[in-house]
């Protein structure tokens, strides 16, 4: 019996050093236990201090593929007027799409940042139809004071446009918000003509973003004066409050209605009669609102929504050549990261 004890004893001791020899191997063996690869950023410096800093859209390929990660395109900061300013040059294929993309290259901000850059584009590019697997971008980005992506300048190479697009936020003289704009002079976004409000930072969201928005949005701190882009009759106010917030409706004498929500005051009541550019409200963040906005609504009775653009009509600002030569001069910087960062 004692010699059947010292046997299994002595196989134990065989086990236990048989595992303990294995384990070593494992972990010494080359490439047995590889480590995963994180994408490289860069943060480069402000290159213009004068410089101010849109629902993801498919591509025409299925997410169901596996593509290679997109890597952040190093840039080294440009000499200029400022050594600071955190951002981050971005340049990627089209991958799938355009959420995807971000998504693949700038990580948990991907889908917002997406957002942003849909909206410097939208203009001219359909981001369904026209986008393709293999376009390019870049980006020019950083995180804002308020934890949302700020972009200082994109480019898009959009084979189907057949011309390369780039936009660079400025500021123009005159303006009370920056806005994006072509090295032409051309502004990036186009702008409704008789619109309800003049000065806005930017358009988060027009009708053909998703089904169920009505209306186009504009992004405005709250107290924006908001007029009456046509006359016509005040025929109700402040109704479905905890959707709308204080909000207006006016019959053009067109018959359209037109919808002014999330107002902060109103400034006619319900049977006032309205002339064009008359002060009717001031933006807020009333009722079902994100984030200080005018939501502008177009219904024809009871009729599926207008789109304002095609209602209203539309115009593209352009800079007269001092102001071009300051635009030029304030965003070289940003032009030679972006085109640092173009993917062949």
């Amino acid at each position: 019996m004692a010699d059947l004890r010292n046997n299994k004893t002595s196989l134990l001791y065989v086990l236990l050093g048989c595992s303990l020899l294995l384990n070593a191997v494992l972990l010494l063996w080359p490439g047995s236990c590889p480590r995963p690869q994180q994408a490289a950023t860069v943060a480069v410096a402000d290159p213009a201090a004068t410089a101010g800093a849109a629902a993801p859209q498919q591509a025409s390929q299925s997410d169901t593929a596996a593509p290679a990660v997109a890597q952040p395109t190093a840039v080294e900061p440009q000499s200029g007027e400022a050594q600071s300013g955190g951002w981050t040059v971005l340049g990627a294929k089209v991958e799938q799409s355009l959420a995807r993309t971000f998504q693949l290259s700038a990580g948990q901000d991907g889908d917002a940042l997406a957002s942003v850059f849909t909206r410097l584009f939208v203009w001219d590019v359909d981001m369904r139809r026209d986008l393709n697997v293999g376009d390019s971008l870049a980006a020019v980005w950083r995180k804002g004071s308020d934890g949302l992506p700020e972009i200082a300048a994109g480019s898009l190479q959009c084979r189907r446009l057949g011309k390369p697009l780039a936009a660079y936020r400025w500021q123009a003289p005159g303006d009370q918000f920056p806005s994006y704009w072509h090295l032409d002079g051309t502004e990036a976004p186009l702008r409704l003509k008789d619109g309800p409000i003049a000065h806005y930072e930017q358009i988060t969201s027009l009708l053909k973003d998703r089904p169920t928005h009505k209306g186009m949005d504009f992004k405005t701190p709250v107290g924006t004066e908001v007029t009456a882009p046509r006359a016509g009759t005040v025929t109700r106010a402040n109704w479905n409050w905890n959707a709308n917030g204080n909000c207006i409706e006016i019959r053009y004498d067109d018959g359209v209605l037109a919808k002014f929500l999330h107002l902060s005051a109103n400034r006619v009541k319900e049977g006032d009669r309205v002339s064009v550019g008359q002060l009717i409200a001031l933006s807020g963040n009333t009722g079902h609102s994100t984030a200080p906005h005018l939501h502008y609504q177009l219904n024809r009775g009871d009729a599926a929504a207008i789109d304002p653009l095609d209602y209203h009509g539309t115009v593209r600002r352009s800079l007269n050549a001092e102001q071009l030569a300051a635009l030029r001069r304030d965003v070289a910087g940003f032009e030679k990261m972006i085109e640092g960062a173009a993917v062949p």
